[in-house]
């Protein structure tokens, strides 16, 4: 993999992840067309790099509206850590149900399947980008500029939508979990802080999955017959800082738009994106 190939990854990474756009999308049609394999060792490694980049720029993004939200006294802390545990733990409870669902219905309970094998289907992709569009744009439509705190029932529809995403790639996951709190009358800037700080609980789990499926799939024997990891652990890190800088400018974005009443442009993106990856795929 060439470092022009790891700075484009990273970059769609980056702000695609951030951006209700989907960013699995993005990245397997930016590596179809560069002709790399997504199932490769060293792209696995990336990949988890790159979501590690994301997470930092979350985390420095939204880090003084949190520290006013959730740590201003011990009460506040209470309520908004309650709250974060209703949602993850009503994503946890919708995803998990999605997945057994897929696996002894779609699969027929083969054994050997894994969720990840629905990644490369640029059909359901395509419809899930399509539907998160539409959900974007009904959401705008429904959206109130004064609007309310979140509430324990607002965070548990919120982390429920969360959990349909997880399958599902392509069926953004800012775009619907924002969506949500707006189409329930959660102020915009409230949505937005919440469904982020949704992101940070589960983001660990995910990137340690993602090691999890790199080392089970036994990557290091080929990695290390290759030349070892060095070659590959530099490019990755580089990747991850520019998926930081790109995070960054991506939440800048999201927020601009969001606050200026712009949501359901992201909206008309997701449904025309549709069109590009069932063409592409």
């Amino acid at each position: 993999m060439h470092l022009l190939q790891v700075l484009i990854l990273a970059i769609v990474q980056g702000a695609a992840e951030l951006l209700p756009v989907s960013s699995s999308a993005h990245v397997i049609v930016a590596e179809k067309l560069m002709g790399l394999d997504p199932t490769a060792p060293e792209m696995t490694l990336l990949l988890v790099m790159l979501h590690t980049g994301t997470m930092f720029a979350v985390l420095v993004y939204f880090w003084k509206a949190w520290r006013e939200t959730y740590f201003t006294s011990v009460q506040a802390l209470r309520v908004r850590g309650w709250q974060l545990l209703v949602g993850t733990a009503a994503t946890g409870v919708v995803g998990l149900a999605l997945m057994y669902a897929i696996k002894h219905v779609y699969a027929r309970n083969d054994p050997g399947f894994q969720i990840e094998q629905l990644f490369g289907n640029a059909r359901l992709m395509a419809a899930s980008l399509a539907a998160a569009g539409v959900f974007i744009l009904v959401a705008s439509r429904m959206d109130r500029a004064a609007g309310a705190d979140v509430s324990v029932r607002s965070a548990l529809w919120i982390g429920a939508v969360q959990g349909v995403c997880v399958p599902f790639r392509g069926f953004s996951r800012s775009g619907a979990t924002i969506s949500t709190g707006l189409a329930l009358g959660v102020a915009r800037r409230r949505a937005e802080e919440f469904s982020f700080a949704l992101v940070v609980v589960l983001t660990p789990a995910a990137i340690a999955r993602e090691a999890w499926r790199l080392v089970e799939a036994h990557s290091l024997t080929p990695i290390a017959s290759a030349g070892g990891w060095g070659p590959l652990v530099a490019p990755s890190l580089l990747g991850m800082l520019f998926s930081f800088a790109a995070g960054l400018v991506a939440l800048r974005w999201l927020s601009r738009w969001l606050e200026q009443g712009r949501w359901y442009l992201f909206g008309i993106y997701c449904l025309l994106a549709s069109g590009v990856v069932l063409a592409v795929g």
